[in-house]
C-alpha cells in the first residue's frame, strides 16, 4: 500500500449497514482513515442502531438525521447538509452503497464536488422504473469513477450502458456479512427458543416496498395468500409498514405473527431456519439463497436473476393465488446452491481495488475542492 486512504462512507438504510460492514473492517484492517456519514434515512433503533451494534460499525461522526420524508425532500435534504460535511473532510473517495436516496444524495454531491465516487453493488437492474430504487442505482452508477459489481450480470447490465472503465467484479458483501453474522449468531441468544418456533416449521416474510405496502389491495392481496400457506408466518414488520397496516384496516389471518423490526443476527437465524422465505426484499431474497432456503418474491421481477434462474426463486407479483401456488409447490433444488456471490471476500478485494485505483484519482479531487472555496 503506497499510502493511507482518506474514505468517506455514507449509509442510511438497513441494507446498507449490513452490506458496509465487511468493508469498514477491513479499511481499518488496513490503517485507512475512515469518516462515516449516517443519512439517518433509518432512525428507528430496530432498523438503525441494533445493527452498528451487533456488525461492530464504529458509530458515526455524523448523523444527518433526515429522517422520514417524500423522496424529493430526502435526496434534497441529505444532499444539503452533506456537502459542507465532504468539503471540510477533503476524502480522496466517497463510498456509497446499494440503491437508496441515501446513495443517489451522495453519488451526486461527491460528483458535482468532482471527487472520486465508488457505488458498492453496482450493475443491478430489474429494469422496472416505477421502482424509485431503479433509478437511484442507474443515476449512481453512471456518477461513478469505481464500480463495484457482486456479479458477471451487473458487469453486463453495465456494458449495455457503454460503462466499462472502472469496473470491478468484486462479489458480494452481504456473503461476507452473512459469514460473519452465521458466526455471531451461533454464539448468542437462541431466536426461535424465544419466539416458540421449530426449525422449519415456519414461513419468514417481510414486506416494504411502497408499490406494495401503499396500495391496501395489494397488500390485502399478498396477506391474504399468507393465510393460506398452510404454516406459521413470522413477519418482522418495517415500521412504516406497521402503519400502513393500521392505516388501512386490514386484518392478519390467524397464522401471521407480526413482530417488531428484528436485528442482524436474529434475521440471519430466522432466515436460515425457515421452510421458506416470501418477501419483496432484494436483499432477503439474495441472503435466502446464500443460506439455501427457497423463496418467493412478491414483485414482478428481481435483480438477483441468478436466484431464478438456479431454481431458488421464484418470482411472482401479489396475485394471491400465485403466491399460493409457488409458495405450496415442491420442486426445489434438492443441492446447496453454487456459490455465484462470490467466497465472502468482497470486502478485500473492493479495498484493494481502492488503494490501486486512489493515487491517479486522489489529486484533481483535492485541487476540485480547493477551486470550490
Amino acid at each position: 500500500m503506497s499510502r493511507s486512504l482518506n474514505v468517506t462512507t455514507v449509509l442510511g438504510a438497513r441494507p446498507q449497514f449490513i452490506k458496509a460492514a465487511p468493508v469498514l473492517h477491513e479499511l481499518a484492517r488496513r490503517g485507512h482513515r475512515s469518516v462515516l456519514i449516517h443519512t439517518g434515512q433509518h432512525y428507528d433503533h430496530g432498523m438503525s442502531a441494533v445493527f452498528f451494534d451487533e456488525l461492530d460499525i464504529p458509530a458515526p461522526q455524523h448523523n444527518l438525521e433526515v429522517g422520514s420524508r417524500s423522496h424529493g425532500a430526502m435526496t434534497a435534504h441529505i444532499m444539503t447538509k452533506l456537502e459542507p460535511l465532504l468539503l471540510e473532510s477533503k476524502p480522496d473517495v466517497v463510498l456509497v452503497f446499494g440503491d437508496t436516496n441515501s446513495t443517489l444524495a451522495a453519488a451526486l454531491v461527491a460528483c458535482k464536488l468532482r471527487l472520486t465516487v465508488a457505488h458498492v453493488e453496482a450493475g443491478l437492474r430489474s429494469y422496472n422504473r416505477e421502482m424509485p430504487e431503479e433509478h437511484n442505482r442507474v443515476v449512481a452508477d453512471h456518477v461513478s469513477d469505481l464500480l463495484f459489481c457482486p456479479t458477471p450480470t451487473a458487469v453486463a447490465n453495465l456494458a449495455k450502458e457503454g460503462i466499462e472503465r472502472g469496473v470491478h467484479l468484486v462479489g458480494d458483501t452481504m456473503v461476507d456479512a452473512l459469514h460473519y453474522g452465521r458466526d455471531q449468531a451461533g454464539r448468542g441468544p437462541r431466536t426461535l427458543e424465544r419466539l416458540d418456533v421449530a426449525a422449519r416449521s415456519y414461513i419468514l416474510t417481510t414486506l416494504h416496498r411502497p408499490y406494495l405496502t401503499d396500495v391496501p389491495q395489494a397488500l390485502g392481496d399478498v396477506l391474504s395468500a399468507l393465510g393460506k400457506v398452510g404454516k406459521t408466518v413470522l413477519f418482522p414488520c418495517h415500521p412504516r409498514t406497521r402503519l400502513r397496516l393500521e392505516e388501512s384496516g386490514l386484518e392478519l389471518p390467524a397464522n401471521v405473527r407480526l413482530l417488531e423490526p428484528v436485528g442482524y443476527l436474529d434475521m440471519v437465524q430466522l432466515t436460515a431456519s425457515a421452510a421458506l422465505v416470501v418477501t419483496d426484499s432484494g436483499g432477503l431474497q439474495k441472503e435466502a439463497f446464500v443460506l439455501g432456503v427457497p423463496c418467493v418474491t412478491v414483485r414482478p421481477e428481481t435483480e438477483w436473476v441468478e436466484t431464478v434462474a438456479l431454481g431458488w426463486n421464484r418470482v411472482v407479483g401479489h396475485d394471491p393465488q400465485a403466491i399460493v401456488d409457488a409458495a405450496c409447490r415442491d420442486g426445489w433444488p434438492k443441492e446447496a446452491p453454487p456459490r455465484v456471490y462470490g467466497e465472502g471476500h468482497a470486502a478485500v478485494e473492493i479495498v484493494a481495488r481502492l488503494a490501486s485505483s486512489m493515487p491517479a484519482l486522489a489529486e484533481p479531487s483535492a485541487k476540485a475542492l480547493a477551486d470550490m472555496k
